[in-house]
């Protein structure tokens, strides 16, 4: 494998709010609103997570207050319609919880994510307990990567290795789209080299300006 690729820790929030099962709902809302999150991991024990309860779950109390007919409540989840009476995180929460690793990296983070439809997971240590929450917007974090630093990985790992001399490749970073010129031996390198350069994390897209190196 080419380069480093970041991990969740690299990025996660390692400072987190949480609550325990015997949390009170307006408790929940007040730390919600305190820390402007929408969604607080439930632990126990030593930090244990044992679910995850989000605005999602607290607005059932909202939505069912004025006591809907009988169509509306059967459009609805028999969970979702439980949650309007709960009073405390171990009756709201949604278990169990989705997590990750401390050590995924962030495309692992990314595909969990996109599969399980949420925006934050609480992020555990190798004995589950609660090490911090990565969000969406923690996973694009590397795309704030300076151009210059991105230059110099596709250099090092991946053009110095597939592009041997007599091959000549200048490599440019732009707003994050990588760009090689030059000269090269051996063409069939290049789908590998497009697929290698778009793994760089930080990397928007790859373009290619580059011309067959004759024998002389």
């Amino acid at each position: 494998m080419y380069g480093t690729p970041h991990i969740v820790s690299d990025v996660m929030t390692h400072t987190v709010a949480a609550v325990d099962r015997r949390a009170a709902f307006k408790e929940i809302v007040q730390l919600m609103q305190d820390r402007q999150i929408s969604a607080l991991p439930v632990i126990e024990g030593e930090g244990r997570v044992v679910g995850v309860v989000s605005e999602a779950d607290l607005l059932p109390k909202e939505e069912l207050r004025d006591n809907p007919d009988a169509a509306y409540l059967q459009l609805r989840q028999p969970v979702d319609v439980a949650k309007a009476d709960a009073l405390s995180a171990g009756d709201l929460m949604s278990f169990p919880a989705i997590t990750i690793r401390a050590d995924a990296t962030l495309a692992e983070a990314a595909r969990t994510m996109a599969r399980e439809g949420v925006k934050r997971m609480p992020v555990v240590d190798d004995v589950g307990l609660l090490a911090g929450v990565v969000s969406r917007a923690d996973l694009l974090k590397v795309f704030l990567r300076g151009d210059d630093k991105i230059a110099e990985e596709v250099r090092r790992e991946i053009v110095s290795s597939l592009f041997p001399p007599p091959s000549v490749i200048q490599v440019e970073v732009h707003d994050g789209v990588a760009t090689l010129t030059g000269r090269i031996h051996d063409t069939a390198m290049v789908p590998i080299a497009a697929r290698l350069v778009r793994s760089v994390e930080g990397v928007v897209d790859v373009q290619f300006d580059l011309a067959r190196e004759t024998a002389k």
